[in-house]
């Protein structure tokens, strides 16, 4: 009788220790520890973290405290490794992590040798960067700078080399790369200029008014009378024919016209 006392009771505490949950945090590294708040376990016994693991690891830190700190420096990870950090706790109740920003992909790139060929590749270098985020490429065209391009990011620390084929208007160009990290401020790279030989684009409205007719391929913006954009691209032709009838603004090449649709 004992004996099945004992087995019933280890039993019902390993029911106990194993209905718990997880945090799983995943991000990249950048040199700072991440801080836990633990709150007392719900029956009122020991602490709410019971295990953590790094990367499939389980850390030794010192979980049995109403606050504790995972100390990432001992795992000797360079900046921008990828990390998987587990928290688990047990049922009703639950740990809070205080920093978690710590482990997203920041903007901390350098970028070189930035260069726009004859055939429009735009091309750079980038360095120091600490996670992989999406370089967004814009060019300025119509007062205003416009998105042209996105590329992910490699995110490694060393020298990365990059690519993306743009589209020069004639004349002086200018092009321009950023990133957004989690703090949501852009962070631009210093622009580049190009000057393009090409002749000046030029553009017939169809009849009856169903398409527009560049002369050559050119990105555009169509905007209608109240300033809401109805379509954009890059093309030779654009049909129109689903537009309704009045007075819209075109953006092509380097100007800004306005054409009826009948």
């Amino acid at each position: 009788m004992r004996k099945l006392f004992v087995v019933v009771l280890l039993l019902l505490s390993a029911q106990f220790i194993f209905a718990s949950g997880e945090i799983v945090l995943n991000g990249v590294f950048q040199g700072k520890n991440v801080y836990v708040m633990n709150p007392f376990a719900s029956s009122g016994v020991g602490f709410c973290v019971f295990e953590v693991r790094v990367n499939g690891q389980i850390t030794t830190d010192e979980i049995n405290s109403s606050a504790f700190e995972i100390d990432l420096s001992v795992f000797q990870f360079s900046k921008g490794d990828k990390l998987i950090i587990i928290i688990k706790h047990k049922d009703g109740c639950i740990p809070k992590v205080i920093n978690p920003e710590v482990l997203k992909p920041q903007s901390t790139y350098v970028s070189t040798n930035m260069k726009v060929s004859r055939d429009g590749l735009l091309t750079w270098v980038s360095t120091n960067e600490s996670g992989s985020l999406p370089y967004i490429v814009e060019q300025f065209r119509w007062n205003k700078w416009v998105v042209v391009g996105q590329i992910d990011g490699k995110g490694n620390s060393g020298s990365n080399n990059y690519s993306i084929k743009v589209h020069p208007h004639d004349g002086n160009n200018r092009f321009r790369i950023k990133q957004i990290d989690y703090t949501r401020k852009p962070r631009y790279s210093k622009e580049i200029r190009y000057r393009s030989m090409d002749m000046p684009i030029t553009f017939t409205p169809a009849k009856p008014s169903t398409e527009i007719v560049f002369s050559r391929e050119t990105m555009y913006e169509i905007y209608d009378y109240y300033g809401n954009l109805v379509d954009k691209g890059i093309a030779a032709k654009v049909d129109i024919s689903a537009l309704t009838k009045g007075d819209y603004f075109l953006n092509y090449g380097t100007k800004t016209e306005t054409f009826k649709k009948k």
